[in-house]
């Protein structure tokens, strides 16, 4: 049973919008820079209740490792589409740093495992650990499939290595993330970024104006 004092502090907590995302999607790189852009016109701080999601599900063999050479069903008009709709984001939302359009080739299986690590055992620094995986890749073009690199980022982040390094070897985890996906889509969420808030969802890098009404409601 809550009390008086759970209520009040409660209350003093921030808003938060439900967040689906996958580290590879460029979506949602830019739908995490719509939402930035949306935060910074709120009076109070908005924070993200982040949910994994694993574009390379249907991809994967029983070992977990994705096979490159599966039939995707996405033909070369659909990624020069894809590409198109980048570009067109990136100027919109003023996403010049962004230095890749698509990221076919990475796995983002072992960094959705550590943040998930991350964010149970040093929430403080999830926020900093997300953001420094989505700029490694976009920006930098590194391959967050990498695990020192996964460990540097988790660290610099204020993560323990070696709660970093369990996690990359930890079975269990990656099942209980597997299981988050099935989850998701259980949801309703069939791709990303998919942002939710009381009991209504956008699909998709929308616009801040969008997320908004999403937040906020009609005016």
């Amino acid at each position: 049973m809550a009390t008086d004092s759970d209520a009040a502090s409660g209350a003093d907590e921030p808003e938060a919008i439900t967040v689906y995302s996958d580290y590879v999607c460029p979506f949602c790189y830019l739908g995490r820079r719509s939402l930035a852009n949306y935060q910074e016109t709120r009076e109070e701080p908005l924070d993200i209740d982040w949910h994994p999601f694993d574009l390379r599900a249907g991809q994967r063999g029983p070992d977990g490792e994705i096979d490159h050479d599966a039939d995707t069903g996405k033909d070369e008009e659909y990624y020069e589409q894809a590409r198109e709709n980048v570009r067109r984001l990136q100027e919109e939302y003023g996403a010049d740093e962004m230095q890749l359009e698509l990221a076919t080739d990475v796995d983002s299986l072992p960094a959705q495992v550590v943040s998930v690590r991350v964010r149970e055992t040093a929430p403080d620094a999830w926020l900093a650990f997300d953001e420094a995986v989505f700029d490694a890749l976009w920006q930098a073009g590194r391959d967050i499939g990498d695990e020192d690199l996964l460990v540097d980022l988790a660290v610099d982040a204020g993560a323990e290595e070696s709660a970093v390094r369990s996690a990359l070897d930890d079975e269990t985890l990656r099942e209980e993330v597997r299981e988050r996906f099935a989850a998701a889509q259980q949801h309703g969420v069939t791709g990303v970024p998919t942002f939710a808030y009381d009991g209504y969802a956008a699909r998709g890098a929308v616009p801040p104006e969008q997320l908004r009404r999403l937040v906020e409601g009609s005016e």
